[in-house]
């Protein structure tokens, strides 16, 4: 396709679519409403034109209820292990206590009786 048959192209686009959105525009009728009086237009002054303290009224904040029943399992799950981890919190250190590297043990003791004898 060549530049000149492009922008003429381009220039016909541009006037058929002008046309339909001048076509499609709606004409306004005359507003001949009912003249004010005096007071109203006072009353309608001291009004504020936004109210922008009435926003939060129509709002509802959505709370989401407590989760009673992942509370309730999650307590006896710990309460179903607390025994075990208890037991074997014990023996570790029972272990850790007959294995003291940085000090003499009973262990250590009995150990070296028998290295002399």
């Amino acid at each position: 396709m060549r530049l000149p048959s492009f922008s003429h192209l381009l220039v016909v686009f541009v006037l058929v679519t002008g046309g339909a959105a001048l076509a499609q525009r709606r004409q306004l009728h005359e507003f001949q409403g009912e003249e004010m009086t005096q007071e109203e237009r006072e009353a309608a002054r001291s009004r504020p034109k936004y109210n922008i303290n009435a926003y939060g009224k129509d709002i509802q904040i959505k709370e989401e209820p407590i989760p009673w029943k992942a509370i309730g399992l999650a307590c006896i799950a710990f309460l179903v292990t607390a025994p075990f981890a208890w037991r074997i919190y014990k023996g570790t250190t029972k272990e850790i206590a007959e294995a003291n590297v940085f000090g003499v043990s009973s262990a250590r003791v009995a150990e070296g009786d028998d290295e002399q004898a």
